[in-house]
């Protein structure tokens, strides 16, 4: 059994942000870009993909504004400085200026019109950073501090703003920056890459970029005719014959969080290895422990039924024919997925489940992306499966930190705030700058009622069966 100081449970406080927005902005690129009003761009299927239809939001909080040794702004307005490197920033990035649309058989494009651009939005709270809690963990409490429209549609993306930033200053001097990017036009990586060169233009004062931005999303265009060589069973409409989704989506689950160690981490691999000559990784170590641990805890019935984990793979390393172009900013995941009934899951050893995500991962290759290009040209599935389904996020892979230094150093934190309106979404978080330790944060969503229990099975209280 591993020691419980290993695994932590993270507490954020009940709390309300009184803010005043003083203005909404359209951020238009600084100079000419190389498209007119009734322009197109193509997006590919994997930007297309039902999953991506999303804007992913993320808040980075920063300390005083004021504070000199780490700014070259001279004193200059927070927003003042964002808002000129952003409209900067939309010349090479120019797709992002522009809006979406469906075409004839309800495929995505990019189009350009008139009176489009990026939204900046200047807010001011009397509240002091201090008040909002711990920073290291991610706070539902925190959505004011990112910019919904009144009234938005859940999952609207079409004619919106692709970029939506809500730049927030308390009365301490702090401020936030809560942003809102459309996953259809850059995964993780492509947003860590906007958001490096967005935050090294506000440093510098002057547009930087490296690498340059490279758009050619024909580069993922279906063959002729399609080849679908896998089942792609991470799409696969499935009736949910348990109580899982019922029980999540009924419950009100509550977020949870909690820093695992790097010792635990190591210690959890070392237990997980299968029975063979692959070593397994860290993240597939975890990801089958939580994956058993959410399923144990929430008491999944019935025995036999069929549950699956997925997980986004970056394949840009798996294109070797042609190879990507550096600085593509577009979606080059894969959905892996694993599958398992809760039998086996909740009965079996931890390296059988290890076994089946590092299989899951392990197959994502560049002749599986291409198939999955060519199943959403045949399917365009239309809706998110939530049946039997857990989904993990690994934010641990991106440079978040390190890219979001505007002129006042690193965040205090950088990613996330609420999984709650998608509890079958797991995510893997870095613990922050601060920490020199290897932490990582795990953030799920649990009934209340099973809250006990997870954290029983995480710190490996019942192992008897995991050797």
């Amino acid at each position: 059994m591993a020691p419980c100081s290993w695994v932590q449970e993270l507490q954020f406080p009940q709390l309300e942000i009184p803010l005043a927005i003083h203005q909404l902005v359209r951020i238009m690129p600084a100079a000419a870009i190389p498209a007119a009003p009734g322009d197109t761009l193509y997006l590919s299927n994997l930007d297309d993909i039902i999953g991506a239809r999303v804007f992913t939001p993320t808040i980075y909080f920063y300390r005083s504004s004021e504070d000199d040794s780490k700014s070259n702004n001279n004193n200059r307005p927070v927003f003042e400085i964002l808002r000129q490197a952003l409209a900067d920033i939309l010349v090479p990035y120019y797709p992002l200026s522009a809006r979406l649309r469906e075409n004839h058989n309800g495929k995505l494009e990019v189009f350009f019109g008139p009176d489009q651009g990026a939204l900046m939005v200047e807010a001011r709270s009397e509240t002091v950073l201090a008040e909002l809690g711990d920073l290291a963990v991610p706070n539902p409490a925190w959505a004011p501090l990112i910019y919904k429209f009144p009234n938005e549609e859940p999952y609207k993306i079409l004619d919106m703003p692709l970029v939506i930033a809500q730049v927030t200053v308390f009365s301490c001097g702090g401020f936030s920056l809560g942003l809102r990017l459309c996953h259809c036009i850059c995964d993780g990586f492509g947003a860590m890459q906007f958001l490096s060169a967005w935050a090294a233009t506000a440093k510098a004062g002057r547009l930087v970029v490296n690498p340059q931005p490279c758009w050619e999303r024909e580069f993922f265009r279906p063959r002729h005719p399609p080849i679908i060589k896998h089942p792609h069973i991470e799409y696969m409409r499935i009736d949910e014959g348990s109580n899982l989704t019922m029980t999540l989506w009924q419950a009100k689950p509550i977020q949870k969080c909690y820093r695992i160690s790097r010792k635990f981490q190591a210690h959890l691999k070392n237990l997980a290895q299968p029975d063979d000559n692959f070593p397994c990784t860290s993240f597939d170590a975890m990801a089958a422990h939580i994956w058993r641990s959410w399923v144990r805890a929430i008491d999944v019935q019935p025995p036999n039924y069929k549950l699956r984990l997925t997980f986004s793979v970056n394949a840009r390393q798996k294109l070797k024919n042609p190879p990507l172009k550096d600085g593509f900013y577009g979606n080059v995941v894969c959905v892996a997925c694993a599958m398992s009934s809760v039998n086996e899951l909740v009965n079996g050893q931890l390296k059988y489940t290890t076994r089946l995500v590092r299989e899951a991962r392990l197959g994502v290759s560049e002749d599986y992306l291409r198939s999955t290009v060519d199943f959403v040209e045949v399917e365009r599935p239309r809706r998110l499966e939530f049946g039997g389904k857990l989904t993990i996020t690994q934010w641990t892979r991106f440079s978040i930190y390190e890219s979001a230094d505007f002129g006042w150093g690193r965040p205090i934190y950088a990613g996330p705030i609420d999984l709650t309106p998608t509890p079958q979404v797991c995510v893997f978080l870095p613990e922050g700058e601060a920490d020199p330790n290897g932490n990582m944060v795990v953030c799920i969503c649990l009934p209340e009622s099973a809250t006990e229990k997870f954290i029983e099975f995480l710190c490996l209280k019942n192992s008897g069966n995991e050797s």
